[in-house]
């Protein structure tokens, strides 16, 4: 195992700054997930890792080693891509072999460690067909299994699971942090699934153009965002928006610096009885989404559009809609962007009065 960290490190293609005075340390043992939208810098951070990039400035170090100089092949450090990159021509048990017998590890160790790690990721009765033989899930344990059995300090996994379909890729996900636990070692995910990330990251750092937007874990990011790009981008559906401008009656003693007003949908309370200390908006229902035991609305009201998440019966025949969510459940944001926490709010609402959005009841 092994801890890792960044310390200012930056990436600039020709003139192109791609990641800037980037700092991060991923704890030892843990499995750590870089997520973020296409082009934000997570897939670069992982190849300066592993050493497949260089980084342009800054230090990484790997346990107790600045690897800034260290060749990949000599950084302990295991990869799996998105394209598994298995030789088509050999067998399973060849294709995990073939590293071992680079190294020069003898035959009886080769032998060992195949049937130990096979064993780990359920390819045993496979050990002699070839990759086209194989589903995409046994695929992906190949490339697993041809990894762990250099048994690095660390693996690092660059979209390992976006080829497989959405059954499958739940499969996996699973089987991934089963085999975490078991192996103990530190994991470094990409991916831009932020429901992949939620679900198997006991940290997750956000990132957006380059810059780390928060680390925290899961359920911190989603219930504690530390800006709007975080609360938008984390959670299905992505938090409610409004400008603080479009909403009326919000006194705060800080009004001057509220950017923005926000609430997750599932805050929002449906066809609730009228409440004197809450957010209230109405809408249209423009899409119904029944997910089983939960139900999501799409609602356009004059504020903008946002979304409703109730567990109660669906709503099958109403057109409009009205959403009152308590005070303590709203966020705010600053006109950056960056959430405020030190507001001064009313603890009470006037008798019989809302806050409302524009437009609204």
């Amino acid at each position: 195992m092994a801890k890792i960290e960044l310390i200012h490190v930056g990436k600039t293609y020709k003139d192109e700054t791609v990641i800037s005075g980037l700092n991060l340390t991923i704890k030892d043992g843990s499995f750590t997930v870089l997520v973020g939208p296409s082009g934000c810098g997570k897939s670069t951070t992982l190849r300066m890792i592993a050493g497949l990039e260089k980084q342009s400035e800054g230090q990484i170090w790997i346990g107790d080693k600045c690897v800034n100089e260290t060749q990949p092949g000599l950084r302990d450090v295991a990869m799996v891509f998105q394209n598994y990159a298995l030789y088509p021509t050999m067998t399973v048990r060849e294709n995990i072999e073939f590293g071992l017998k680079n190294r020069k590890v003898p035959k009886q160790e080769r032998e060992m460690l195949i049937r130990e790690i096979c064993e780990i990721v359920g390819l045993t009765p496979h050990l002699n067909k070839k990759p086209q033989h194989l589903s995409g899930g046994q695929r992906q344990r190949v490339a697993l299994a041809r990894a762990m059995v250099k048994k690095p300090r660390v693996f690092i996994l660059d979209e390992p699971l976006s080829n497989l379909d959405a059954k499958l890729r739940n499969q996996m996900r699973t089987e991934l942090i089963q085999l975490h636990k078991r192996l103990g070692t530190t994991f470094v995910y990409v991916t831009h699934d932020q429901v992949e990330a939620m679900s198997m990251g006991d940290e997750i750092v956000v990132m957006n153009k380059g810059v780390i937007q928060q680390v925290d874990s899961p359920m911190k990011l989603y219930n504690d965002p530390d800006n709007l790009f975080t609360a938008q981008f984390i959670g299905t559906p992505a938090m409610n928006i409004f400008h603080y401008n479009d909403v009326k009656g919000l006194k705060a003693a800080t009004a001057a610096k509220i950017g923005y007003v926000g609430f997750r949908a599932e805050h929002g309370l449906v066809s609730a009885k009228d409440r004197t200390e809450s957010f209230a908006i109405e809408g249209e229902i423009i899409t119904r989404e029944s997910l089983g035991a939960e139900h999501i609305y799409q609602i356009k009201s004059a504020a903008g559009i946002f979304f409703a998440k109730t567990f109660l019966a669906p709503m099958e025949t109403e057109d409009r809609i009205k959403v009152t969510v308590p005070y303590e459940r709203l966020y705010y944001f600053d006109l950056d962007g960056n959430r405020i926490r030190d507001l001064e709010l009313p603890q009470k609402a006037p008798r019989n009065k809302e806050l409302v959005a524009v437009g609204g009841v």
